[in-house]
């Protein structure tokens, strides 16, 4: 799939390109980000190659991953994954400390929502899920304000280790806020 752009007032999700692996190092050098994700950078180069990984999701279509700038800046990461379910996929994120708290998560999971079911919709895409641990509940607003439905609670599964939400949206559905 040909990568592409998205945008909003004072959003951007582009994919990941070899130049921010200094911005990704700093942004994953966070506990609290290691807290809540299975993401694992461990300095620039580490973030160089997991940059160059990325590129190889967008060749198969599978796993669509951008970073999230805000003002021109990286702050965070979302990514559209082809689930095995038919016609539908899951979003994942992640935002660095400077970005927590300022609504960044919710309004990129909701642009990226809305391209996936606008422009997607010829491959079948019809539901998006997101998971999150439990215990987070700032990923449960960020789903909320998508739009996404708590469906179900998960048992642990690798590589998390704790009970996780299963939010859900289908497309068509109204976004609440």
């Amino acid at each position: 799939m040909t990568p592409v752009v998205l945008s909003s007032t004072d959003l951007t999700l582009r994919p990941w390109e070899p130049g921010d692996a200094d911005a990704l190092a700093a942004l994953a050098d966070d506990e609290e980000l290691r807290r809540w994700t299975s993401h694992r950078v461990a300095g620039p180069q580490d973030a160089a190659r997991w940059i160059a990984t990325q590129e190889a999701g967008w060749k198969s279509g599978k796993r669509l991953s951008f970073a999230i700038l805000m003002t021109g800046r990286v702050v965070g990461h979302i990514v559209l994954k082809q689930s095995s379910g038919e016609g539908s996929g899951e979003v994942g994120y992640w935002t660095g400390a400077a970005a927590r708290g300022l609504g960044v998560a919710s309004r990129a999971v909701g642009l990226l929502t809305t391209w996936a079911f606008d422009t997607r919709a010829g491959a079948g895409l019809s539901r998006l899920e997101l998971i999150h641990n439990a215990s987070n509940p700032a990923s449960c607003r960020v789903a909320q304000k998508a739009g996404y439905t708590l469906e179900s609670v998960l048992p642990p599964r690798a590589p998390h280790e704790a009970v996780g939400h299963r939010h859900a949206r289908e497309r068509g559905t109204v976004r609440l806020s």
